[in-house]
């Protein structure tokens, strides 16, 4: 398998690419559980929680200012790919919107097929966090978590949900799916937060 998709990246490239990982050739699929196929027009996106509730359209997430990315993307399997590029909306420009409580800490995305992954507020709220609708100049595939995902670069890709339809704000940490099941709760791919420390 190594050599075929995936390869070991080059030193140049260590301050690029975490401990334990392989650059691969391809962007590799992974799901679990079927793929949810969402129509734009039908996608909604709420808000609730420790914050004022509030349900947006996508025409309310495209009346957002639209930017270009260019990230690396880092998957707990051991798979990165650099310099994916990405159009989408500033987590920043998107929490204009959003009256929260002072007192919430943490929030737990929700995605359409039951999905879910937990963020502190200092993780999720960062300039270089995105809601990604466009995947190297083309509409995000389902596969890929189309029609909109959540892109947090700097943690792996578990945190980057696919799908997404939902920010609940809290006051407290709570587990999502993944780390129900034994990963990380934060999922810093630097230190290899892979499995464990809930």
């Amino acid at each position: 398998m190594l050599g075929k998709f995936f390869n070991k990246p080059d030193p140049e490239l260590s301050d690029r690419v975490p401990p334990g990982q392989y650059l691969t050739k391809g962007f590799p699929v992974l799901t679990y559980g079927e793929t949810p196929q969402i129509n734009p027009e039908e996608w909604q996106f709420k808000v609730w929680g420790m914050a004022t509730p509030k349900t947006f359209t996508w025409s309310d997430f495209m009346s957002l200012p639209h930017h270009e990315f260019t990230k690396d993307f880092h998957c707990v399997t051991r798979w990165s790919k650099l310099d994916v590029q990405w159009t989408g909306i500033k987590v920043s420009d998107f929490m204009k919107l959003v009256e929260l409580d002072p007192k919430a800490t943490h929030v737990l995305q929700h995605c359409y097929g039951g999905y879910t992954t937990n963020l502190d507020l200092e993780d999720f709220w960062r300039e270089d966090n995105f809601f990604a609708f466009e995947l190297f100049g083309e509409p995000l595939p389902s596969e890929h978590g189309g029609p909109m995902r959540l892109v947090v670069p700097h943690l792996y890709a578990w945190k980057s949900s696919k799908w997404i339809n939902g920010l609940e704000f809290l006051a407290t940490d709570q587990p999502g799916f993944w780390e129900r099941n034994g990963y990380h709760r934060r999922g810093d791919p630097w230190t290899e937060e892979r499995y464990g420390g809930f």
